[in-house]
């Protein structure tokens, strides 16, 4: 008896991939994300002017065929800080739920199988973070840290961490009580070797849902942070910083706000795209669902 197959395994790997190629949304949402890639790697070869490029002859200029995007108020490129932009809301995206995964899933194993006096302690921690509001929370660790695009990733990791270990919790206290598991403590099996083989392969399903939703709402919290002045420190480019700067020519300028408006906004509609038709093959509260309204139906 192994992880292998009491967990999601090949067939589950298969039934998302295909959820993902028969849903017309995720399908528009997971070329986003492969574009958004590709930018966010090759971003500085493929930016037509360099992003600090000061040019005052040229400053807010309208969008054209020279600077499709137009030019901002010190006369620098918009498409080219955009796209290298792209790359950091990548990275903080990626870092920052990358810690909250790592760290509330660890919390969540090890409250949901030991229980009791680790459960309390651990999860009463946890209750004290989720109190906060996710923003509010951020910009106080930022504010102690200092900021920055270390300090930023950091910040969003906690606030994004006790979503993960609840959702961790709530698995390994469902699979805890399995037959497969029981029999796994029966035989004498340790208790890293059970949740490693056992617990963690099938619990992965709502983690990989979770994992995909945060990513969009870490990228959000990137940009308010960076719009505060607490992300990214110019002059290296940041969606939320280029809406900050852009805010005082909406009426003049409005090209400075509206193209990284618009790579906020399709970045995370693609990921929620993508989350949304995860959740619906992956979430079995979500499959019980579907089933009820196709047998209604």
């Amino acid at each position: 008896m192994s992880g292998r197959e009491n967990g999601p395994g090949d067939g589950t790997l298969r039934r998302a991939l295909s959820a993902l190629r028969h849903d017309p949304p995720a399908v528009v949402g997971t070329v986003v994300l492969l574009l958004l890639l590709v930018v966010g790697v090759a971003g500085r070869w493929l930016a037509p002017d360099g992003v600090n490029d000061v040019d005052v002859d040229g400053m807010l200029r309208p969008p054209s065929v020279d600077h499709p995007f137009g030019t901002d108020e010190l006369g620098r490129d918009v498409l080219s800080r955009v796209l290298v932009a792209a790359r950091v809301s990548l990275q903080v995206g990626l870092v920052s739920v990358g810690i909250a995964l790592l760290v509330g899933v660890t919390v969540g194993l090890l409250a949901g199988w030991y229980r009791g006096w680790v459960d309390n302690v651990l999860m009463r921690g946890m209750d004290v973070l989720f109190a906060f509001p996710v923003l509010l929370l951020a910009v106080a660790i930022v504010a102690v840290l200092g900021p920055g695009l270390l300090t930023a990733m950091v910040a969003i990791g906690v606030v994004y961490t006790p979503i993960f270990a609840r959702v961790t919790r709530a698995g390994v206290l469902s699979v805890r009580e399995q037959v497969f598991v029981r029999a796994a403590v029966s035989i004498g099996a340790s208790d890293a070797r059970i949740i490693r083989r056992h617990v963690l392969p099938n619990i992965a399903a709502p983690l990989i849902v979770q994992t995909s939703l945060s990513l969009a709402f870490a990228i959000l919290s990137e940009a308010a942070l960076s719009f505060l002045g607490l992300g990214i420190q110019p002059p290296d480019p940041a969606w939320g910083r280029m809406l900050y700067d852009g805010r005082g020519f909406v009426t003049e300028a409005w090209w400075l706000g509206v193209f990284p408006g618009a790579a906020i906004f399709l970045t995370v509609l693609a990921f929620n795209l993508v989350g949304d038709a995860l959740r619906d093959v992956l979430d079995p509260r979500q499959l019980t669902v579907n089933e009820a309204r196709r047998s209604g139906a």
